[in-house]
């Protein structure tokens, strides 16, 4: 009589990872809102490239049929949805992306603020990919951003004491001063955080948004293009004065 080797088992193992995603809100009319979807991809291409993206539908609460449409119109602006929330459980079909629930902002006070230490620098490289950091209030960079790369800083303001090169991107959670030249784009506020403000010594921005507030080049007052500005909500309008 043979006898077989016992098989050994392996425990599945399961990791918990939290990810910082934007969410898209939709308000109606939903044609208006597509239209200044748009205009910002015109402004910032490939900004939502990678990014992984939550549809909040709780605003708009669209039909079924209605949300199918949208998810495509959003995949062909190539806008890959992951999940949705804001809408009733059993109200999405089988063809669209999970439902979410128990999703949490991504604030100072959530699941972010249990980051540390106080301080963290990074050194942004031509090409890289985005870099994500979580680990101090401010971070500081001490060298030029660089075409192509881009910042991502949800623990609080980004000091930049270079300059900001056409094609960059800086999202940070609170505040961003850029002490050179600020050619690419910035985006404070990123959490919601709408007391967010941008600053910086020499203005060619591509875009500025506060809090998902933003204006273009083109939107712009000339006078304030090649000075020190300084971003900033006030009434619900995003304003762009000189930095006295």
């Amino acid at each position: 009589m043979t006898s077989a080797a016992p098989i050994e088992k392996k425990a599945i193992r399961f990791r918990a990872r939290s990810f910082v995603a934007f969410a898209l809100a939709p308000e109606a009319p939903l044609g208006e809102w597509i239209d200044g979807l748009d205009r910002w991809i015109e402004n910032s291409p490939g900004f939502f490239a990678g990014r992984p993206v939550v549809l909040d539908l709780a605003a708009l609460k669209p039909a079924t049929d209605d949300v199918v449409a949208l998810v495509a119109a959003l995949a062909a602006r190539g806008i890959r949805v992951y999940a949705i929330e804001g809408i009733e459980v059993g109200a999405a079909g089988n063809d669209l992306p999970p439902l979410l629930t128990g999703a949490r902002e991504a604030t100072l006070d959530g699941l972010l603020a249990r980051a540390a230490p106080p301080s963290a620098e990074a050194e942004p490289a031509a090409g890289q990919k985005p870099v994500q950091a979580k680990s101090g209030r401010t971070l500081t960079v001490d060298t030029p951003v660089r075409s192509g790369s881009s910042i991502v800083h949800m623990d609080g303001d980004v000091i930049v004491l270079g300059d900001v090169s056409w094609g960059s991107e800086i999202v940070a959670s609170g505040s961003i001063h850029v002490y050179g030249t600020l050619r690419g784009r910035a985006l404070a506020g990123a959490d919601g955080n709408d007391q967010a403000r941008i600053f910086c010594r020499r203005n060619e921005a591509e875009l500025v948004a506060v809090n998902g507030w933003y204006r273009t080049a083109e939107d712009m007052e000339p006078g304030h293009r090649g000075a020190a500005v300084q971003a900033f909500l006030d009434g619900g309008a995003l304003v762009v004065a000189p930095l006295k």
